[in-house]
């Protein structure tokens, strides 16, 4: 079966301010819950939100209006072999990638979001892949004991595991990192905790 992820929860000191970053960043409602919570964390922690669009022009948008409401640069946005795009730090420590796989503009720029990606970083991609089958969420693409692409189609949210080292390294910090991930993933498929400690909150 095809899996649906609702929403993600992002635990924020607090929510108030959190709701206006990302409202006035990205234009974002709907897909997360922001919830108030004091739960130590330090680092890297294990999952990156990524935000695609149609072309640069657009990414370059959003990167400066989530600069603007205080995000911090972690990757500035540049051409790469896969398009183009960036990496910011949310105030409240979320880490956000805004990329497009296209190098050239076809027009001015907009405020239209093409997907919302949650990448989790896997100590073991092979083991959490074959956790997640085992919970009945369907494997779109996978690229080894690398990279694995859920299958979302109607979800607002999609889905994939990358390693951890890897997926620090593309965000542009350290891989080191403890305490609470202050992220849970609402979805029909739940409830659970993968083998990473993130959990997955029924709908």
């Amino acid at each position: 079966m095809t899996t649906t992820i609702e929403s993600v929860t992002i635990d924020v000191a607090d929510p108030a301010a959190a709701e206006q970053f990302y409202d006035q960043a990205f234009g974002l409602t709907s897909q997360l819950v922001l919830r108030g919570s004091a739960e130590p964390s330090t680092g890297f922690r294990g999952f990156t939100l990524s935000i695609t669009v149609a072309q640069p022009a657009t990414a370059s948008a959003f990167i400066d209006s989530a600069l603007a409401a205080g995000a911090t640069t972690l990757k500035p946005a540049a051409k790469s072999l896969w398009g183009f795009g960036g990496v910011v730090q949310a105030p409240d420590g979320t880490i956000w990638k805004v990329a497009t796989s296209k190098k050239k503009d076809s027009g001015p720029a907009t405020r239209e979001i093409d997907e919302i990606v949650l990448l989790i970083g896997a100590n073991d991609v092979g083991a959490s892949k074959k956790f997640y089958v085992e919970h009945g969420v369907e494997v779109a693409k996978s690229y080894g004991r690398t990279y694995v692409q859920f299958a979302t189609p109607s979800s607002p949210i999609g889905f994939g595991l990358y390693g951890h080292r890897a997926l620090a390294k593309d965000a542009g910090v350290t891989a080191d990192g403890s305490g609470s991930h202050r992220l849970a993933v609402n979805s029909a498929a739940g409830p659970f905790v993968d083998p990473d400690g993130f959990a997955w909150q029924a709908v």
